[in-house]
């Protein structure tokens, strides 16, 4: 490249004119945005999702969770810079990104991503993986030994949401094949859901499960974890457009529209079938509606988003009702039964409501929707099967090193005094 010469103007380097227009120079109001939103989804992790989870656990367990969130997100930032970020985002196969950037090795302060520099998106994506692990916890709590957790975390981290983030946004078979998902409903939502439902279904049924009432100890910490996610989901979706421009805007709206909508269905459907509306049912609605637009809220418009909000609310109903029951597994926080069901129906959609005739951005040249539809079922299809048997080797690996669950007198008396020694509440 051609040698600049610069002019010093108050101890800052002055270009010429031409110059600067040959320069490729970050936006400032892209750069502040994306660091906003990046700070937005890593608060939904702690302590959104941490609030939200000890909430709906019982009290003898909340620690754990706690902890459990905690420990899994520090774990997560740590092996994304060694290694997760090269692998997902960085050029390569169809599955699997390179090595280029490991320890981010090559990637400088000033080096760009678009219009903003490249360490925040390295950050950003770091926040979507560290929630993605951190939903996984609700699914398989209250019983699971510490030690398993951690070791199923490097391994499924590894091998299940890696290469799932390169088949869909890092340039993989997925993104080639035209699957939609804008901020993540294969690669965080239903890629963690599935894991936690394998995840309860190895572990099995908490010791009592059936016989005893096993109710949510704390829904006011329900509710402001809910409110905490529902905050920082506009980072997750409007950050997911990369800058602060149109599309980012049209997430944003989508996300609020959805959300409403699936609150008001949720709610409306629990009163009809139990006869009163519940609390726990306005935050279980309002995050199913979060999942449910999260792959389409930068393709759909307004009204095709309050329709996958009012969808969403009533296919989570049935994913924490009968479908559970179907299923006969014990999922503590309903992870699949809202993120994966949710997560499922919302991808599904946005191949129907992304079309231009139904108010959404239109198509890539020359697909169909029905064309679309089926590159989205396609793309659910892959992340259920991969991350199903990722999880499972995860699991038992993990078994097999410490085993997976406590024995029952602990698991009966609480995993905050025998795994961490600690009480939430004193007696």
């Amino acid at each position: 490249m051609k040698k600049l010469s610069a002019f010093s103007l108050m101890g800052v380097p002055f270009l010429p004119l031409q110059a600067l227009a040959d320069t490729p120079v970050a936006d400032k109001a892209d750069t502040a945005f994306m660091m906003i939103c990046t700070a937005m989804v890593l608060f939904m992790t702690i302590p959104g999702i941490a609030l939200f989870y000890g909430g709906l656990i019982r009290g003898k367990n909340v620690l754990s969770m706690l902890t459990q969130v905690a420990m899994t997100f520090a774990m997560v930032c740590v092996l994304w810079v060694i290694y997760g970020y090269s692998l997902a985002f960085s050029d390569g196969n169809a599955v699997f990104g390179n090595t280029d950037w490991i320890m981010l090795n090559g990637i400088m302060p000033e080096t760009l991503m678009g219009s903003f520099y490249q360490y925040i998106h390295v950050a950003f994506q770091a926040s979507f993986a560290c929630i993605t692990v951190g939903l996984i916890t609700g699914a398989i709590a209250e019983r699971i030994r510490f030690s398993a957790v951690l070791i199923f975390v490097l391994i499924w981290l590894t091998f299940s949401y890696l290469p799932v983030a390169h088949m869909v946004w890092g340039g993989g078979f997925l993104a080639q094949d035209g699957a939609l998902d804008f901020a993540g409903g294969t690669v965080v939502h239903i890629n963690a859901a599935v894991a936690g439902l394998v995840g309860a279904r190895m572990l099995g049924k908490r010791a009592g499960f059936g016989r005893e009432a096993f109710k949510p100890h704390n829904l006011p910490m329900v509710f402001m974890g809910t409110a905490i996610l529902y905050f920082g989901w506009f980072g997750f979706n409007a950050g997911s457009a990369g800058a602060a421009n149109a599309i980012a805007g049209l997430a944003f709206l989508n996300t609020v529209m959805a959300t409403a909508a699936a609150m008001l269905s949720w709610t409306l459907g629990e009163w009809a079938l139990k006869g009163k509306p519940s609390l726990l049912g306005v935050c279980s609605g309002a995050i199913a509606g979060l999942v449910a637009i999260t792959p389409a809220c930068g393709y759909v418009g307004v009204g095709g988003s309050l329709i996958i909000g009012l969808l969403s609310g009533l296919a989570g109903i049935w994913g924490v009702t009968s479908l559970k029951r179907l299923l006969r597994v014990d999922d503590p926080c309903d992870v699949f039964g809202v993120h994966g069901v949710c997560g499922i129906l919302g991808c599904i959609l946005t191949g129907v409501f992304a079309s231009s005739s139904l108010g959404g951005v239109g198509y890539a040249e020359g697909v169909t929707m029905i064309h679309q539809i089926w590159v989205q079922i396609f793309s659910v299809l892959v992340t259920v099967i991969w991350t199903a048997v990722v999880a499972f080797i995860g699991f038992k690996v993990a078994d097999m090193l410490v085993g997976l669950r406590v024995v029952e007198d602990q698991e009966r008396e609480g995993l905050d005094v025998n795994s961490h020694g600690e009480n939430a509440y004193n007696p």
